[in-house]
């Protein structure tokens, strides 16, 4: 192991070591951040300036975990930019990793923010 892991770059190695510091809970948080960083990239920008995406149809999996959730409505509206996201989100996972607040209350709050970030990329009505 320690022959592998001096073959990674000086930076993967550090954020190695950070993660064998930490407890279940913060892996999990550190796991869900980095996917989610991973989602924002991959999916990048989309639709023309005029015409929104439409999102896809994910139904929500009963019992969800809010790292599943994450994933599901970051493919569900993949148009959205995550990095706009990015501070809700994460709030919303510490509240529910570090205060303890219900899976359900807070996937409940993140398929409301993502709905109202989307809502604010459809064009104004012309009068």
């Amino acid at each position: 192991m320690l022959e592998l892991r001096s073959q990674l770059p000086p930076e993967q190695r550090r954020l190695l070591g950070l993660f064998r510091r930490l407890g279940d809970t913060d892996r999990a948080m550190l796991l869900a951040f980095a996917e989610f960083l991973a989602a924002r990239r991959k999916a990048g920008q989309s639709a023309q300036a005029d015409t929104v995406a439409v999102p896809r149809a994910i139904p929500r999996p009963a019992g969800e975990s809010v790292v599943a959730a994450i994933k599901r409505l970051s493919d569900t509206y993949f148009m959205l930019d995550r990095s706009v996201l990015l501070t809700d989100t994460s709030a919303l996972m510490a509240a529910h990793l570090l205060q303890g607040r219900p899976a359900e209350e807070v996937v409940d709050e993140l398929e409301d923010l993502f709905a109202a970030h989307y809502r604010r990329l459809q064009p104004e009505p012309d009068d």
